[in-house]
């Protein structure tokens, strides 16, 4: 069911998709100092940069949390992501609260299994590709999902969320 390079790493995304039995492949790739950005992963494990999204913690006016998937070579666009959610104004969490708030730690943040169920948006562009790849729950992890699986287990839709070139 699922395929990983390497059949140590368990982090609490990987077993949450082995308990649902949703296919996966897991690719690990090297972080010297802890951490790469998005496009150095996709290159790093060899994907097509357009199919490895990253995940993004937000905080609405209301104080409520969301999470943006976007591609990892876009921007958030944080009006777009206001007016998904539903929120006069929204922002980024900052780096030390990923933790707290998503049990989860920078550059290894997944959308899937979080502290909370969070309203989750993944970017449209997403739809191109009947799987996709996110974080796995730890610096130098990625795994590979139907995108649909990602939708059902985050609870995710679909919205146009970065910035246009």
């Amino acid at each position: 069911m699922s395929k990983s390079n390497d059949k140590t790493i368990k982090t609490n995304a990987l077993r949450i998709l082995d308990a649902k039995k949703i296919p996966h492949e897991a690719h690990t790739y090297e972080a010297p100092g802890g951490f790469l950005d998005g496009v150095s992963v996709a290159k790093a494990t060899g994907m097509d940069v357009h199919r490895v999204f990253k995940t993004l913690v937000t905080q609405g006016a209301s104080r409520e949390y969301y999470v943006c998937v976007i591609p990892v070579a876009e921007e958030l666009d944080l009006k777009k992501a206001a007016k998904h959610f539903g929120e006069k104004k929204i922002e980024m969490i900052h780096a030390k609260d990923i933790t707290k708030v998503t049990g989860y730690i920078k550059g290894g943040c997944s959308p899937v299994g979080m502290k909370k169920p969070y309203p989750t948006a993944i970017h449209q562009s997403a739809a191109d590709f009947e799987n996709i790849v996110v974080s796995g729950g730890k610096v130098g992890l990625q795994m590979d999902l139907p995108l649909s699986a990602l939708c059902e287990l985050t609870g995710a839709v679909l919205a146009d969320l970065t910035v246009k070139a």
